[in-house]
């Protein structure tokens, strides 16, 4: 970030100087991003040991993200207390070589800003703050100057796997440092925390309850290195964003009235987050809880917490972003409705993808469907030629086009007689059909407005 004010002025310069449409790079407040994983190597890099292919491999992507939409990549720069970057702290991540500790070569991080500021892309690095291990808890196997390895008194080991621990100072001083690093070293555009803290369901001192002293300590633990990550983030550059992805759901009601009306996995228990209480002392710039879940779901209803969610921000400086399960299919297969109930909450500024693969392949049509809410969501005061530019990629993945038949025709927010009108077309008007619901068009018109008319009024020409 300290670098962008400078290239804002080059950019501004040479636009009134060449007539160029090149934009600077900002740090969008209608978020929409997709995570890039890095760990077990799930989303990048496919070939390990070969800096042309992994740049390429880079490019490519976000490239395709870039068509779609998506404009803030969140990519995993620490999976295993280690780094894709250049560190004093941390050594290399062996997603990169195959091996902990060797240098790829490069630096990926320091290309991967470069090139996606290059499309005006925002940048966030992905960190995991406690994770050592997926899998061992032989520390030998960790590479020489692994810091795991030399605080070895810094770990706990749970389900075959080693973690930092949350209890010690030193690991917290370790984290802040490593934060910093970045935050000082790259130009990146926040810093985004998984919802990995304590081991999910780590067991509690015999005799010691949910509520009691020694979880309301971990509470404090995981509270203590929030806070201080964020301030020490702030005092680097107030404009590098702070955001975590918590699981989905904080508590239950039936754990506390200020819960969800929910039944599944809580966080505040299973790993010890408290994220209403970062949210409400605004330690946090942004929030992304990771509603995994189908809008019918029993125990965790998709709509249900995007309501809660949404109720916390409220009159709070913290945004917030629904994080999108597109690897699941029960999700990818009604994505475009979950993004429609996020339209209905004004609180909800966009939304964090979770599963490239799955998007990038197109799985049950949700590259296009995505493709679709986005644009329908592009601001009114986006410069004309921008926003006709993006309606018109999007209009690759419609339909059909269809007739209006009805004498007029309303227009509405969404697939159904509830949502509001907001405008009208007169019969014989030419739509283009982007999506469909039962009984119902997702439509773009002639002005170039996005809206759903009932499917009843509407001919469709094959």
């Amino acid at each position: 970030m300290k670098k962008i004010l400078s290239i804002i002025l080059l950019l501004n310069f040479a636009t009134i100087c060449f007539s160029t449409n090149v934009l600077a790079v900002t740090t969008p407040k209608k978020m929409e991003a997709v995570w890039m994983a890095t760990v077990f190597n799930i989303d990048f890099p496919n070939i390990k040991n070969n800096v042309a292919a992994q740049k390429n491999e880079f490019i490519e992507k976000l490239d395709q993200l870039k068509a779609i939409g998506i404009n803030t990549v969140v990519v995993q720069v620490r999976p295993k207390a280690d780094a894709l970057y250049k560190s004093d702290i941390n050594p290399w991540s062996d997603v990169l070589t195959g091996t902990q500790g060797k240098d790829p070569g490069y630096d990926p991080v320091a290309f991967m800003i470069e090139e996606a500021h290059k499309r005006d892309m925002a940048f966030h690095a992905w960190l995991n703050p406690y994770r050592v291990t997926t899998s061992g808890t032989d520390v030998s196997a960790l590479c020489e100057n692994h810091p795991a390895r030399l605080h070895p008194d810094w770990l706990i080991s749970y389900n075959n796997a080693l973690y930092y621990n949350p209890e010690i100072q030193g690991v917290k001083s370790h984290i802040i440092a490593t934060v910093q690093e970045i935050v000082t070293n790259y130009d990146v555009d926040g810093i985004d925390f998984d919802d990995y803290f304590y081991p999910s369901g780590y067991p509690l001192p015999q005799g010691e309850k949910k509520d009691g002293v020694a979880a309301k300590s971990r509470i404090q633990h995981i509270n203590d290195m929030i806070q201080r990550v964020g301030a020490a983030i702030k005092s680097i550059d107030k404009d590098v964003l702070f955001g975590v992805s918590p699981m989905g759901i904080w508590k239950n009601n039936t754990s506390d009235p200020a819960g969800s009306e929910t039944s599944g996995n809580q966080s505040y228990y299973a790993v010890y987050a408290d994220t209403r209480t970062w949210i409400k002392n605004e330690w946090i710039d942004y929030v992304v809880p990771q509603i995994y879940w189908e809008t019918g779901n029993k125990a965790a209803a998709y709509e249900i917490l995007v309501k809660w969610w949404s109720e916390q921000v409220k009159g709070t400086k913290v945004g917030l972003y629904i994080g999108q399960g597109l690897y699941k299919d029960v999700v990818v297969k009604e994505i475009s409705a979950q993004l429609r109930i996020n339209q209905k909450y004004i609180e909800v500024e966009g939304s964090f993808y979770y599963g490239m693969k799955s998007l990038l392949a197109n799985v049950a049509g949700c590259k296009d469907k995505v493709k679709v809410a986005i644009n329908q969501l592009l601001p009114l005061e986006m410069d004309t030629n921008i926003r006709a530019a993006a309606l018109i990629s999007s209009s690759r993945s419609a339909v059909n086009t269809g007739t209006v038949t009805a004498s007029i025709l309303n227009i509405r927010n969404g697939s159904g007689l509830q949502y509001a009108i907001k405008t009208k077309v007169v019969r014989g008007t030419r739509v283009t059909i982007l999506d469909s619901e039962t009984g119902w068009y997702s439509v773009r018109l002639p002005n170039g407005q996005v809206g759903w008319a009932s499917a009843d009024y509407i001919q469709v020409i094959k």
